[in-house]
């Protein structure tokens, strides 16, 4: 009988073996990166129905679970999907279907690129994005002469690098019915000598991009999938998209629904009333991949095109401040209206003015430390005097980190030595609540989060300049710039108990890298290649 009971026994533990909890997925051999709370790294995970039901030893893990997919990472490192906290995913999408001006070096360049883009695009609007005057030799701003000349019956559109100014041709001014300058409220139709050079600064550039054909439904799924496409082969799984309208939210909804758009998005939507009655009617909305719970609101203009709102004129045009896009009574207004409907408000603020008169309503409507996660986007130039009123009341500064190595050239010219030590201040804002989210600003810098990584953490660009790098006091550590990248811009969206971090019961959405981020040199991290990314626990790309 004692023999039986033992075959018994040995027989249970054979079977029970056989009967290891299934996964979908086992990473193995492998630095992975978890981000948790302590910073933990450990060898393996394992995945079940999109999420991550293990982690541990290589050993323990595979002794634990039984897979039908392992992977051997051979030692690379894993980290949790990137999260762009601030970017335009639809509008990086849009600028793939148009005329890339980037990295033009002058004038002449954008001319010919916007030909070459004509000759095969031969019917209507001709829509380009991407010039900026400060990377010229002349450093002017163009003016519409030329393009006069080359398409005189074919309305043209091209939009400076951070979307705050575009210069127009005859034919799209005639579009928008302008025959000549005329004041309006935060914006300019430049004139000279009396007549409009076709530059357009921040509102008065909507003049004339409304009388753009809409898209139809074909195109804008194809602007969402090509946008998709690119931003999970640098290992983006999760894009903060700040300001759109409505319709665009139903259409992403759709397109999710069919499972053709797989990436996670959290939508800010404009500031509009048609948006701010949809949302408020309907409610936040919620699901695996979308988030709406939160309103873009523009404060001011951009630093390049001096449209940035500064409490001292511009040192490099002291004849110029800046202006705000409205009148402060509808911030003030916005704010309380966001704020009686419990969500989020999120304000663009370049500007030390800009940043000022939002801090103090932010303050005066918050009335303290809080859990609303209001947002100030970009904080880019604050006066020392006003970096505790982030802390106050617990305002989120959401930073880019390349807006300072793309900026540096020309910042202080316009800001003066002292007051640029106010700007691109990230480790002096990260202290004011302990943690800052990190985003690109994409299609305004580019979408790689390996720059935004290297650039907050060396603070130069990627030839290396400056050698000792820009106002390093306020560079951030490398595990800070990660978290920036992940658990911290989750927090921002109030997404950190489902994303931002590889630990038990969130959602498996990882990446896995060629150079380990935490011990690459410079070289190492600006050439760093994503091997695959995972959202879901699915594989949505694979480096060929």
């Amino acid at each position: 009988m004692k023999r039986i009971s033992l075959l018994v026994v040995a027989l249970a533990f054979i079977l029970l073996g056989c009967n290891k909890p299934a996964a979908d997925l086992i990473i193995y051999n492998a630095k992975i990166y978890t981000v948790n709370t302590k910073f933990d790294v450990v060898e393996a995970m394992a995945v079940k129905n999109g999420k991550i039901i293990g982690l541990g030893s290589s050993a323990d893990i595979r002794q634990q679970y039984d897979a039908s997919e392992e992977i051997d990472a051979q030692g690379k490192s894993v980290y949790p999907g990137f999260i762009d906290a601030h970017a335009h995913f639809f509008g990086y999408g849009e600028s793939l279907q148009s005329v890339d001006l980037t990295e033009t070096k002058s004038w002449d360049e954008v001319l010919e690129r916007v030909q070459a883009f004509a000759k095969t695009h031969p019917d209507g609007w001709l829509t380009g994005r991407g010039w900026d005057q400060n990377d010229w030799e002349s450093k002017q701003f163009p003016t519409k002469e030329k393009l006069d000349q080359l398409f005189p019956n074919r309305p043209v559109l091209l939009e400076r690098i951070d979307g705050h100014a575009s210069i127009a041709n005859q034919s799209a001014l005639n579009a928008a019915g302008i025959a000549k300058s005329f004041a309006l409220t935060g914006g300019d139709i430049v004139e000279k000598d009396g007549k409009l050079t076709g530059l357009l600064i921040d509102n008065a550039v909507e003049l004339v991009s409304n009388k753009v054909p809409p898209m139809d439904a074909v195109k804008a799924k194809k602007i969402l999938l090509d946008a998709q496409r690119n931003c999970f082969a640098v290992g983006l799984t999760t894009i903060d998209d700040c300001g759109l309208d409505h319709e665009a939210v139903s259409f992403i909804e759709k397109l999710q629904a069919e499972n053709a758009l797989k990436m996670r998005l959290y939508v800010m939507l404009s500031d509009s009333e048609k948006n701010y009655d949809y949302l408020f009617k309907r409610g936040a909305i919620k699901t695996d991949r979308l988030n709406v719970r939160a309103f873009k609101v523009y404060a001011d203009g951009a630093l390049g095109s001096r449209g940035a709102c500064l409490l001292h004129p511009y040192t490099d045009m002291p004849n110029k401040t800046g202006f705000l896009l409205s009148e402060i009574k509808h911030f003030e207004e916005v704010a309380k209206k966001i704020n009686d409907h419990n969500f989020q408000m999120c304000t663009h603020a370049i500007g030390d003015s800009a940043n000022r008169s939002i801090l103090k309503i932010y303050n005066q409507v918050l009335g303290g430390k809080n859990d609303k996660r209001w947002r100030i986007e970009h904080a880019q130039v604050v006066a020392q005097s006003d970096f505790n009123l982030f802390g106050k009341s617990s305002v989120v500064p959401s930073v880019q980190p390349t807006h300072a190595t793309s900026d540096m050239y020309w910042a202080a010219d316009r800001l003066g030595p002292i007051r640029v030590k106010g700007a691109y201040a990230y480790k002096q804002l990260m202290d004011q609540n302990g943690w800052i989210p990190l985003g690109t600003d994409f299609p305004v810098e580019q979408i790689n989060p390996m720059l935004t990584f290297y650039a907050a953490t060396s603070r130069k660009d990627a030839k290396g300049y400056p050698q000792n790098g820009f106002q390093t006091e306020n560079s951030l550590t490398r595990e800070q710039a990660l978290r920036g990248m992940t658990i911290w811009a989750a927090r921002a969206n109030f997404e950190e108990n489902e994303k931002g971090s590889l630990e038990k019961g969130k959602f498996a959405d990882f990446v896995i890298l060629e150079n380990d981020l935490m011990k690459a040199d410079d070289q190492q991290i600006l050439t760093n290649k994503v091997l695959k990314t995972y959202l879901n626990g699915e594989k949505v790309y694979e480096k060929k």
